[in-house]
């Protein structure tokens, strides 16, 4: 059974405390829970429990990565700013068409019941799926070049799994998708690619 998002993110704030203390500094305070409403109605549905309970522990990271191998988690604020710019680039493609399966790999560019909530700062976000279907709640990799896929490894069924892969590395030094992490730049996490 996947470990609770709380109980990942005290395994989590557990080792960056220890080992990468610049990063653990800049995790944000805990959302407003009418910040996170607030959210929900500019997308249009309430965000997702997992979401939700991982905001009201951090509200973001700031400019620092924490998910492998290159993602900083968005605020409240930001989730809602890249839900919008997203809709307004892709609302006319695709969404609707026999490529909107969500039992596939990739997905369409963007879909409306996408809730971004990690950024790589380049334009990229992961996504949980709210789509209804099967398959709810798993993480995707919206990349503004390719568009969406879908991974296979455990880790991207669902926020959970994800923030509970991301502790497990962390606390093993195990490498998790070809990700390791390490501490550099003055005590801040990053990831290498093997």
């Amino acid at each position: 059974m996947t470990p609770s998002v709380a109980q990942s993110w005290t395994r989590i704030e557990t080792w960056l405390a220890h080992h990468a203390p610049r990063t653990f500094a800049a995790l944000e305070p805990p959302a407003e829970a009418s910040a996170i409403a607030a959210a929900g109605e500019v997308i249009g549905q309430s965000l997702p429990d997992p979401l939700i309970e991982s905001l009201l522990r951090h509200n973001g990271t700031g400019d620092d990565d924490l998910l492998p191998p290159f993602w900083r988690l968005l605020s409240v604020r930001n989730i809602a700013d890249v839900w919008q710019l997203c809709m307004n680039i892709y609302r006319d493609e695709l969404e609707g068409t026999e490529e909107d399966d969500p039992d596939q790999v990739f997905g369409p560019w963007w879909h409306s019941h996408w809730i971004p909530f990690a950024s790589d700062g380049g334009g990229d976000s992961l996504i949980i799926d709210q789509r209804p279907h099967r398959r709810r709640g798993r993480v995707g990799e919206a990349d503004h070049e390719q568009g969406t896929r879908f991974g296979s490894h455990p880790m991207w069924s669902s926020l959970p799994a994800l923030l509970d892969a991301t502790a497990t590395t962390l606390e093993t030094g195990m490498a998790v998708e070809g990700y390791l992490p390490v501490v550099a730049d003055e005590a801040g996490l990053g990831w290498e690619i093997l």
